[in-house]
């Protein structure tokens, strides 16, 4: 067909992150921007950025969007697309204010958002959308000609991005002795959220205990056990654990912490464990501190062989994902019929946050969804 690779109604994308600090002054600002109107004292965040100071003051965020950056120009350069991309970051330089502005100032009117988070919930989707809210109406008070976004959907079970996480837990399991290799356990780890945020995460319909959020990861999970097994002929015992927890100990967060199951999977005696971090797009610093530095360090306490799994990052696969969705939802927004890609019993995301997705506790505008005041 003609209109295979035509981005219209878009005229760019915009690569949405958390953003990291990038040296050691740089830590005490960057947390205070992630905990803004929390009221948590200095020294607090002084303690809290202990984890970076370890890696010298440098989350390893951003260069790792910067990788992706390239990886997706390169693919679309490859493909045909003629489409700019842009990044902004909702806690750090580059802040998303400034990239909408620098796009307005560039001439994008109609901007597709690709979020670093590929499963529905708070943190993960309707936060990034409140951001966005927020930087347009700052946009508009500068009497700026707002433009419109829209956010590309979860692709948690689109198999650019499924396919290179089983390559990375076949690349770990061929790390193990071999004497442990076949009875090795899977330990697929996401961020822990608070229960109730996970049990009202995605659309109304899928609220309830772990709502959307634990349902696409038990998903994935699966399917990377079927694609083991498939490749290996060896049925892996799995779990969906959880590691990030950074909230107060009086509320409930989705459990059991990596910690705790790698010494539960010790005293069973399994002889091996494959940590795959399957909610997180890139090796950023929960996952070279949480798992790389203190899960790593519990395991050799134990006496547990344990290896990692690497994230997509920028995976070709995932660039080429990237572009999939992109030329769908603009297919979409043409009115043309295409059949979105997406594994495992799901099916794939919507295009368009309903009313009530992944609700926040104090209600905000939020951009590129139903109740959009920017649509």
């Amino acid at each position: 067909m003609s209109d295979l690779r035509d981005t219209a109604p878009y005229d760019a994308l915009l690569l949405l992150s958390f953003g990291g600090p990038e040296g050691p002054d740089d830590v005490v600002p960057f947390l205070a921007n992630v905990t803004r109107g929390r009221g948590i004292p200095e020294e607090r965040l002084k303690e809290v950025g202990q984890h970076y100071f370890l890696f010298g003051g440098v989350s390893p965020i951003n260069a790792q969007n910067r990788a992706l950056l390239d990886a997706l120009r390169e693919d679309f350069a490859g493909h045909g697309l003629d489409l700019p991309v842009y990044w902004g970051n909702r806690n750090w330089a580059p802040y998303l204010t400034d990239t909408l502005r620098e796009m307005t100032a560039d001439g994008h009117r109609r901007i597709a958002v690709l979020a670093t988070s590929a499963y529905a919930s708070y943190s993960g989707c309707r936060q990034y959308r409140e951001n966005l809210a927020e930087s347009l109406a700052a946009l508009e008070a500068e009497g700026l000609d707002v433009p419109r976004v829209d956010k590309l959907r979860h692709y948690f079970n689109h198999p650019g991005f499924v396919e290179p996480m089983v390559d990375g837990v076949l690349a770990s399991l061929a790390e193990l002795p071999e004497e442990a290799r076949a009875g090795a356990h899977l330990a697929f780890t996401t961020h822990s959220i608070p229960t109730s945020a996970a049990d009202a995460s995605g659309p109304v319909e899928a609220h309830g205990e772990g709502g959307a959020y634990v349902a696409e990861h038990l998903d994935v999970a699966r399917l990377i056990v079927e694609a083991v097994r498939e490749a290996t002929g060896t049925d892996h015992p799995w779990q969906l654990v959880y590691q990030s927890r950074s909230g107060a100990p009086h509320i409930p967060w989705l459990e059991p912490d990596i910690c705790d199951h790698l010494e539960t999977l010790h005293g069973e005696g399994v002889p091996a464990v494959v940590m795959a971090p399957i909610g997180f797009v890139s090796d950023h610093m929960e996952v070279l501190y949480d798992l790389d530095t203190e899960a790593t360090a519990k395991a050799a306490e134990l006496g547990l062989p344990v290896r990692r799994s690497a994230t997509v990052g920028d995976d070709p696969r995932f660039a080429a994902a990237v572009r999939d969705l992109l030329l769908e939802r603009a297919a979409h927004e043409r009115g043309r019929e295409v059949k979105p890609c997406a594994l495992g019993s799901l099916g794939p995301s919507h295009d368009l946050c309903p009313v009530g997705c992944c609700p926040a506790r104090a209600p905000k505008p939020a951009a590129a969804g139903a109740d959009s005041p920017y649509a």
